[in-house]
């Protein structure tokens, strides 16, 4: 077989896609990543994604030694604990969560902004910024060139769509490809970490991630997020010395403002929003979200009020809807370009990081004349189709995350949200049943299916 290195174009300058670079350009596989925001601080708010051990395992095959331990050190603190409360901050649960000692088999909190820093490290030759993508063509010599708004374009043997949610190259290859409102509406905000702040909520829930079953079908979800520097940029006294030598000479501190915070997101059934929700932003954003916790404990009222008013932030949540299988080309798409899901536990992340690891191993055998380009494809989607949508149907059956979950309901509301509850305390007093909850929390995300 006939061997030519293919060159590979990425849409999309988001986890999956720079992941998939990284691998790729390690290889000596030539790629080129088109990003439409204007530059490298652009278009994303430093909210919390948990990275699990399929994504943390992905980033270490994929990123050069250095970069990925980079990336450790500046994931925030991990958490110990994962948390059940009510709205007025009683404990219903409390699992002990592993140690962080191990750099792939935990779970690791890291920073959205601060993320992409760490994989736009290095690929400053690799990622062309302020290039919205438009659509593509396949050429006779089977070659693809994909064309950008500006009125530019770039070929390359391979197109990879990892433009996300939305994705314009999923619209145009998988037109049939159905992306649906799941029912419910996040409000997503970041309230900096004081001391005062932090005196507010009990120790367990600053050092764990923290699911608030609300009455009425008001949830949420808590994080305190503490990373290696302070409110200046300037690393903090206590930081290991070999961490410290790492991250003072790493230039991507130089574009992250991302500082000590607590995540608290508030979700629930759309129906509980104003109708023009999706268009309100910073104090009204918040005022809503105090409208809709009105009873809860005074301390999460109080965080909410002392919300930095730019992170305010309304997500409606989309899931995607199982796609037909199509024949495989010279374009193909990764995470939410491919299978959304509902947010939650970094389960989109993970499973796209999981995606660019995958595709990474498949081309690079494409590469050493092992199979054709295609073939590598088709191989990568037969098994990325399946776990993918698994995963997008297991985020959907979580608690409350589609608008048509019992929690909801006027009348079985009340007996959900009960029944939820004593899951909950049943399963962390039993050993056994704890032993196995914490299991899971780490295999959910796994590598087999």
């Amino acid at each position: 077989m006939a061997t030519r290195t293919p060159h590979v174009l990425i849409i999309g300058a988001g986890t999956g896609g720079l992941c998939l670079a990284h691998g790729l350009r390690r290889a000596g596989i030539g790629v080129e990543v088109y990003e439409r925001h204007r530059h490298r601080a652009d278009g994303l708010l430093g909210y919390r994604v948990g990275i699990g051990p399929t994504g943390s395992r992905a980033l270490r095959d994929c990123l050069p030694p250095e970069l990925f331990e980079i990336y450790l050190a500046t994931c925030a603190r991990s958490p110990r604990y994962f948390n059940v409360l009510n709205q007025k901050l009683h404990q219903t649960a409390s699992f002990p969560l592993r140690p962080d000692t191990h750099p792939v088999d935990t779970e690791r909190s890291v920073a959205r902004m601060t993320l992409r820093q760490v994989l736009l490290t290095g690929m400053e030759d690799v990622v062309r910024f302020d290039r919205t993508f438009t659509r593509y063509e396949r050429n006779d010599d089977a070659t693809v060139t994909a064309h950008f708004a500006d009125g530019s374009t770039a070929t390359g043997d391979l197109l990879v769509a990892a433009d996300g949610t939305h994705s314009a190259v999923r619209r145009q290859y998988l037109p049939h490809a159905v992306i649906r409102d799941a029912g419910t509406i996040n409000i997503a905000t970041r309230i900096p970490l004081t001391e005062h702040t932090r005196a507010l909520l009990p120790p367990a829930v600053q050092r764990g991630i923290s699911l608030i079953f609300g009455t009425g079908g008001v949830m949420g979800v808590l994080h305190v997020m503490e990373f290696k520097w302070d409110a200046d940029g300037r690393l903090k006294p206590n930081v290991a010395p070999a961490e410290a030598a790492l991250l003072a000479d790493w230039p991507g501190r130089h574009h992250d403002s991302t500082r000590d915070n607590i995540n608290l997101v508030v979700w629930s059934t759309a129906r509980r929003f104003p109708a023009d929700v999706m268009h309100r932003r910073g104090s009204e954003l918040i005022q809503v979200a105090l409208d809709l916790t009105a009873n809860w404990h005074p301390h999460l009222r109080e965080l909410l009020s002392r919300a930095d008013p730019h992170s305010a932030l309304p997500i409606r949540v989309s899931t995607s809807e199982p796609v037909p299988p199509w024949l495989s080309s010279t374009v193909t798409l990764l995470g939410d370009a491919i299978h959304t899901m509902t947010p939650g536990r970094g389960v989109g992340a993970n499973t796209a990081l999981r995606d660019a690891n995958l595709l990474r191993r498949q081309l690079i055998l494409a590469a050493a004349g092992e199979k054709t380009l295609v073939q590598a494809v088709a191989d990568y989607e037969a098994a990325m189709v399946p776990y993918g949508f698994a995963r997008v149907a297991d985020s959907l059956g979580r608690s409350g995350t589609s608008g048509d979950d019992r929690m909801y309901k006027p009348v079985f509301g009340r007996l959900a949200l009960l029944g939820a509850r004593g899951y909950f305390r049943v399963t962390s007093q039993v050993p056994r049943l704890r032993r196995k909850f914490v299991d899971d929390f780490y295999t959910y995300r796994g590598e087999e299916d």
